[in-house]
């Protein structure tokens, strides 16, 4: 198969499998929903959805959040893994979408990066999900199931976001990439993967 035809195929079969794709991660509005996806760091998503409604019962907006001490925060996320830090920057961040967003999250790439503990990847999840803003935010199973799939090098999530965006249209960015999360936790998984057993992989191969 040429690229173009994996590509088709990928994107054909995933949308069969995926017609839905529901956020993974339980939030009501862009605030919280950033909240989670800083907590998701090296944590799985199943972890912080039972951990974000303790947190978000005593702090769902910036301005109640501030009003917890960063040790409460860190004490209430602890399950999540590098509470230390990301307490800090929950705190952190919180202030500063009051001083300079008048309380609301920013709609753009370069403010959301600004803040603390929020990377391009988490930015892009925010602006795809919270605003519809095409982005498309790379995680350990579209970096893997890129790779797998030959559709990048797999040298690093940068260059395998720049493929995706050179080789997906851009109007399926922020539906495929859950897709794509969906499908390497369903049927594609890093170990213990059987090709001939994957409704892709036994069609376009795999590495």
């Amino acid at each position: 198969m040429t690229k173009k035809q994996r590509v088709d195929f990928i994107t054909t079969k995933l949308e069969a499998l995926f017609p839905t794709t529901p956020i993974p991660l339980d939030h009501a509005d862009a605030y919280t929903l950033l909240i989670a996806v800083l907590l998701s760091a090296q944590c799985t998503d199943k972890r912080v959805n039972q951990v974000t409604p303790f947190l978000f019962a005593k702090a769902k907006h910036p301005m109640q959040m501030i009003k917890l001490s960063v040790e409460e925060i860190r004490d209430i996320i602890k399950p999540c893994g590098l509470s230390p830090t990301k307490s800090k920057a929950i705190w952190n961040l919180s202030h500063i979408i009051l001083d300079k967003h008048k309380g609301e999250v920013p709609d753009t790439f370069e403010d959301l990066e600004a803040l603390p503990g929020v990377g391009h990847k988490t930015a892009s999840v925010v602006m795809s999900q919270a605003f519809g803003v095409p982005a498309f935010p790379v995680d350990t199973h579209i970096h893997r199931l890129m790779y797998r799939w030959k559709l990048t090098n797999g040298k690093n999530v940068v260059q395998t976001e720049l493929d995706a965006k050179k080789l997906f249209p851009k109007s399926l960015w922020n539906k495929l990439h859950l897709q794509i999360i969906f499908f390497g936790r369903e049927h594609c998984p890093a170990r213990g993967h059987v090709t001939d057993n994957c409704p892709i992989c036994s069609v376009v191969g795999g590495r």
